[in-house]
């Protein structure tokens, strides 16, 4: 467990033998309790660096709310997704009179508990994030939840939370944007994909497998490739399509529009004839999705509504329309956008 999230109340009620209202009170300087038993509890509070959420109490206790600010994680500030997504989260949170604090994680995990720390100690009153690649571990997100921050997961949901999420149909998004590919004439389709422990990863994977299955085509061994960027897919591309005739894919499902454009670029490059000759659909729906050669076949992710779902929840949590402890589930439709790469 990392000991950069401070302890929360009910560590401290457990270790010092009283109850969560007792350390409470005693934290509040209350007169409810004794001065002996405040001082004990306030020494140990201090020594282990805990930091009593005061803002998220007042916000959810008090009509008056002396501080609107909304933590938000994004992994990366250069995807076009993420961005979009925090449009979203913006645009909802400023109508709501509530302003936002952004950090990136840079897809590392050690990076995201820092920032989960320092949007603690700044007193936020909820966060929104979309986890980092390599996040296995989660006691950083448990450790806010037990100290009463309201947490709500986009895109890159956490499964080993309970926490409120929105996320987009992406199984129904792949499985789509497969069996268009199939209905194409395309046979022999290769997926490339991110780590699987993302559920989104999980989940298209999926999408992609039972389109397959479902027109009695099969997963053809090497199809399958980890990789989720451009500078990946221009690296491990020209090896799979170097195989002979009849061997290699004849259609490419990419997890996102960036590694989609490195398929393109490099079938292009080595004389492959898009989409003629290959098919290529991304996911996504970004403004490169629209400035490639030709123009890619991509699915939706609407990101904006994405967001404002996102911000939507949190502040509902926060106001007390929405009751902190219930899990919002809430799913956003996705749509095949045809262009170019595809026949």
């Amino acid at each position: 467990m990392s000991d950069k999230i401070p302890i929360t109340m009910k560590d401290i009620a457990r270790e010092l033998g009283v109850s969560v209202a007792t350390v409470s009170r005693a934290l509040k300087d209350s007169p409810r309790i004794s001065a002996s038993q405040k001082k004990r509890i306030q020494a140990y509070a201090k020594e282990r660096n805990f930091y009593p959420n005061v803002i998220g109490e007042a916000l959810r206790h008090s009509r008056i709310q002396p501080m609107k600010v909304i933590g938000v994680i994004v992994p990366e500030f250069v995807h076009y997704y993420f961005m979009s997504v925090l449009s979203g989260i913006e645009e909802e949170a400023r109508a709501r009179g509530y302003r936002v604090m952004v950090a990136q994680s840079n897809e590392r995990y050690d990076k995201e508990v820092a920032i989960c720390d320092s949007f603690y100690k700044n007193k936020v009153c909820g966060i929104i994030v979309s986890q980092a690649k390599d996040t296995k571990q989660y006691d950083h997100f448990r450790k806010l939840m037990d100290n009463g921050v309201p947490l709500v997961f986009y895109d890159r949901i956490c499964t080993g939370v309970n926490g409120s999420r929105v996320v987009v149909d992406d199984y129904m998004g792949a499985y789509t944007a497969v069996t268009h590919l199939i209905d194409t004439g395309c046979k022999r389709i290769a997926f490339y994909g991110s780590p699987m422990n993302l559920e989104l990863s999980k989940n298209r994977y999926n999408g992609y497998h039972d389109a397959l299955a479902k027109h009695g085509l099969k997963e053809h061994e090497g199809f399958v490739k980890l990789c989720d960027n451009r500078a990946q897919a221009e690296a491990i591309t020209p090896e799979i399509l170097s195989l002979p005739e009849g061997e290699r894919p004849d259609a490419f499902f990419a997890i996102n529009d960036d590694t989609a454009i490195g398929i393109l670029y490099t079938a292009k490059h080595m004389g492959f004839r898009i989409p003629t000759d290959i098919s290529i659909c991304g996911f996504t729906n970004s403004d490169r999705a629209k400035a490639s050669d030709p123009m890619l076949t991509t699915v939706e992710q609407r990101g904006i509504a994405v967001g404002e779902e996102a911000a939507n929840i949190l502040i509902g949590q926060v106001e007390g329309s929405i009751p902190k402890d219930e899990v919002e589930l809430r799913v956003v439709r996705t749509r095949l956008v045809i262009r170019g790469t595809t026949r």
